[in-house]
């Protein structure tokens, strides 16, 4: 015993000189090169046959139980216990700041609490960091402060369960995290008092405002909520994904926001109760919107959004592509692609097309004049020059649809009569009629079939070949328009003579196509106009 005690004078008083001067990892190291003296290992072994219980007995650590040894005995004398000889009755360091952290540290001593120790009290030494869950390894303990402290974080509950003559507990004053429900018998076992400031115990105050918040905000969240995805199902759909969107419905927003509040730079066109404006969809695609802003009745807007439905379904290269509709009883539009190209109108005024491109202009309209009558009978259309428009290749798009059209067949066929000798004849012809339709017909007339060149568009060079094709449609139109008669061509017969003439062009106008010499030169002899 006497190497023991003199070991501990030795590092009694290296400890006292480093804890001073907090060079906790020098007593470590200093720690670490102490070994056990020879007759060390034969005390311990007589003292775990006198007392098993003791924590070092099944342990084969000599070093390690040595440390611990002299911690203790340096401890309990730092703790002011009268007499460390015989008894080590408590850890009392609290208000010493520079040291306590340091024994906190020493994980070994902890592993063998001496069996004596009944009070543990660190409080006062605002020591940082997580629960010291080391000092738990003494599971005699009856009491343990670690109140005055800036601790955080969990506190190990379970690891209190061991702990079965703890009967003083004080975590007061420190910033542990709160509690769950299921701590409760946690709380029960000790005294309010234990957990003063704590941060354990759910903080009544704090708790009614998170239950007001819970009780009171969550519902108006909710109905925020509901009102926002509301506003955006009925007002704005297009912020929404495509899953959400009503298919081919756009909402008077929508289209004030493609159109830039219809403003006057996006308005392209006004007629008798519509305004045609371009805008530009959430999606960037370019779009023609056709703006109805007459008051009607639910009947009619049931019978609008009916026509819209049939509408949206056409699909043919030679007819506009209708993307959707709005249905309010005060506005109501229909939406289509837009077209950059202009109508058949300014085309013919403006860029004297060719024989070749008029022809391309009615074989395009017969197409989809051909579709709308197989698929979609009870679909009308406006033939129009004003109304059909051209796309960037200048293939005809009929643009202006009446849905439950009861124009019959005849009506339909007079209207493309008209349409085909407006493409032909002279634009100054169409201008200089002052009776309309009805003047502009007989004038036709008047010149057929003698003196055509006073009537046909005298801009286009044409040959023999075209004079006489455009002649042949020129008769075709009157026959269309003939109200006199009560046989007019049909539909399919219409588009036979227009396809025949559409075809015979391009075969004359292909460079590889070969004439006979009794043929030579008939194709290109210029007609003159006048």
């Amino acid at each position: 015993m006497a190497s023991i005690s003199e070991t501990f004078l030795l590092f009694f008083s290296i400890i006292l000189t480093l804890s001073r001067a907090m060079h906790s990892a020098s007593v470590v190291e200093d720690l670490n090169n102490l070994k056990p003296p020879p007759d060390f290992n034969t005390t311990i072994r007589n003292n775990c046959v006198h007392n098993p219980s003791l924590r070092y007995c099944n342990s084969s650590d000599l070093n390690e139980i040595f440390k611990s040894t002299i911690v203790a005995s340096h401890l309990c004398n730092e703790s002011r216990n009268p007499n460390c000889v015989e008894t080590f009755p408590k850890i009392d360091l609290r208000s010493r700041p520079k040291i306590a952290p340091l024994y906190l540290s020493f994980s070994f001593f902890w592993k063998y609490c001496p069996l004596s120790i009944l009070s543990i009290d660190l409080s006062n030494n605002s020591m940082k960091g997580s629960f010291p869950i080391d000092v738990l390894q003494c599971t005699q303990i009856q009491a343990l402060d670690l109140s005055h402290n800036e601790l955080t974080g969990d506190v190990p509950i379970h690891s209190f369960s061991p702990l079965t003559n703890l009967t003083l507990l004080n975590l007061s004053y420190n910033y542990f995290s709160e509690s769950t429900m299921s701590d409760a018998e946690f709380f029960k076992r000790f005294n309010a008092s234990s957990f003063i400031h704590s941060g354990l115990l759910p903080n009544k105050k704090k708790f009614t405002i998170k239950a007001i918040i819970l009780l009171v905000g969550f519902p108006i969240f909710v109905i925020l909520m509901v009102g926002c995805f509301g506003w955006l199902c009925f007002v704005r759909p297009d912020f929404l994904p495509r899953v959400f969107r009503r298919k081919n419905k756009f909402t008077p927003s929508m289209l004030k926001a493609a159109t830039d509040g219809f403003s006057r730079e996006n308005l392209v066109g006004k007629g008798e109760g519509v305004d045609m404006y371009r805008g530009v969809l959430r999606d960037g695609t370019q779009v023609r919107i056709e703006i109805y802003r007459d008051d009607i009745s639910r009947e009619s807007q049931r019978r609008f959004e009916e026509e819209c439905k049939v509408l949206v379904q056409l699909s043919h290269e030679n007819i506009v592509q209708v993307l959707g509709s709005c249905s309010r009883r005060k506005l109501r539009a229909i939406v289509t692609e837009w077209m950059e190209g202009e109508n058949v109108e300014i085309w013919l005024s403006r860029s004297a097309p060719s024989w070749k491109h008029r022809l391309k202009i009615l074989m395009g309209v017969v197409k989809g004049m051909c579709y709308l009558h197989e698929e979609w009978p009870e679909v009308g259309y406006d033939l129009r020059t004003s109304s059909v428009l051209l796309s960037d290749n200048l293939e005809p798009l009929i643009s202006r649809f009446k849905v439950g059209d009861q124009s019959s067949s005849t009506r339909k066929i007079q209207k493309f009569g008209v349409f085909l000798l407006e493409i032909l004849v002279s634009s100054r012809l169409s201008d200089e009629s002052k009776s309309g339709e009805v003047g502009f017909l007989d004038h036709i007339r008047k010149h057929y079939p003698g003196n055509l060149r006073e009537v046909i568009d005298e801009r286009m060079k044409m040959t023999e070949n075209s004079f006489d094709q455009a002649k042949q449609l020129i008769r075709l139109g009157l026959m269309c328009t003939d109200q006199s008669s009560s046989h007019h061509p049909h539909l399919s017969q219409i588009a036979d003579i227009i396809t025949r003439a559409y075809e015979s062009w391009n075969v004359l106008a292909s460079p590889t196509h070969k004439r006979s010499p009794g043929d030579r030169g008939k194709g290109h002899k210029r007609i003159q106009s006048r």
